[in-house]
C-alpha cells in the first residue's frame, strides 16, 4: 500500500509543491528534466500515468484513498499520499475546483521535432500563445479532430502548467507534441507546406481546393489579439482566413483551431 501521511495543516513544508511553488519554479526552466508538474483529477492522472509520466506524490481527501484513486494506489506502492479533511484542504486555492486529487509527477522527456514529424500528415504550430485555457484547449481539439501532432514555440504558455493540463481533459499526454525553435520553414524538409491562420488581404479562404489537398499541412496559429507577426507570415507558404458573418473578424484561437482542424483533416 502507498504510504499515506494525514495532514491537519495545509501550510505544512512537504506540501510546498502543491500549496506555494509557482509554475515557473515547478517547470525548472534552466533544468526541465527535473522539472515537476501538477495533474489534476483521477481522469488525467490516469491519463499521464499511462503515457508514462511518473507520480512523486498525491494530495486527496480520504474518501479517494479507497475510492477514485484506489487503482493507482495499487499500482504505485511506494508514491507518497498526503490526505486529511475536505476542510483542511480547502485551504489550498483552488482545491474546490479541481476533482478531488492532485498528483505531482515528473515532467516526461519529450520528443524531437523529426521523431514528431516523421509520420505526421497534419500538425499544429502554436506561436506565442500565452492563455492556459486556449493552451489546453487547442490540445483538446487537435486529439479530438485527427491532428497528428502539436509543435509549440518556447514563447507559448507551458502545455503542462495546471490549467492547461486541466482544460485539456489530459489529451496533452494523448497527441504527441514537443517544442519547436522559431522558425517553420524546416517542417519544409519534412514534406510540409505552413498554412498561417492569420487575417490579410491576400489570405485564401480555409476551404481552398489546394490547400485541402495538401498532403502534409502545417497549421499555424498566432497569439491572442494580435495574432501572428508578419515575419511568421511570410515563413509560411498558405496565408488562410476562416471566412465570417455579421461584421465578426475573427474567433478566440481555441476556436479558430477546433473549426480549422476540422475542414482541413486529411480526407484520405
Amino acid at each position: 500500500m502507498a504510504n499515506i501521511i494525514e495532514i491537519n495543516d495545509i501550510s505544512a513544508p512537504e506540501l510546498e509543491v502543491f500549496t506555494k511553488l509557482t509554475e515557473k519554479q515547478l517547470r525548472h526552466k534552466l533544468e526541465p528534466e527535473k522539472g515537476i508538474f501538477i495533474a489534476e483529477s483521477g481522469k488525467v492522472i490516469e491519463l499521464a500515468l499511462a503515457a508514462g509520466c511518473e507520480p512523486i506524490s498525491l494530495l486527496m481527501e480520504r474518501r479517494h484513498i479507497t475510492g477514485q484513486a484506489q487503482n493507482i494506489l495499487v499500482r504505485y506502492e511506494d508514491v507518497t499520499v498526503y490526505t486529511g479533511d475536505r476542510d483542511v484542504l480547502a485551504g489550498l486555492t483552488g482545491y474546490k475546483l479541481t476533482r478531488g486529487i492532485l498528483c505531482a509527477m515528473r515532467r516526461p522527456r519529450l520528443p524531437s521535432v523529426q521523431q514528431i514529424c516523421f509520420q505526421a500528415r497534419r500538425v499544429a504550430v502554436l506561436d506565442n500563445i500565452t492563455d492556459a485555457a486556449n493552451i489546453g484547449g487547442i490540445f483538446r481539439s487537435a486529439a479530438a479532430l485527427g491532428v497528428d501532432a502539436v509543435l509549440v514555440m518556447r514563447s507559448c504558455c507551458d502545455p503542462l502548467c495546471r490549467k492547461a493540463v486541466r482544460v485539456s481533459m489530459g489529451t496533452v499526454f494523448q497527441i504527441p507534441w514537443t517544442y519547436i525553435e522559431n522558425n517553420v520553414k524546416e517542417l519544409g524538409e519534412w514534406g510540409f507546406k505552413t498554412a498561417a491562420m492569420a487575417l490579410c488581404e491576400h489570405a485564401v479562404s480555409i476551404d481552398d481546393q489546394a490547400l485541402m489537398a495538401e498532403g502534409r499541412l502545417a497549421l499555424v496559429f498566432g497569439t491572442e489579439g494580435y495574432g501572428l507577426s508578419q515575419s511568421a507570415i511570410d515563413a509560411c507558404d498558405y496565408v488562410v482566413k476562416i471566412p465570417m458573418e455579421y461584421n465578426v473578424d475573427s474567433l478566440n484561437v481555441a476556436a479558430a483551431s477546433a473549426v480549422a482542424f476540422w475542414q482541413l483533416r486529411c480526407q484520405q
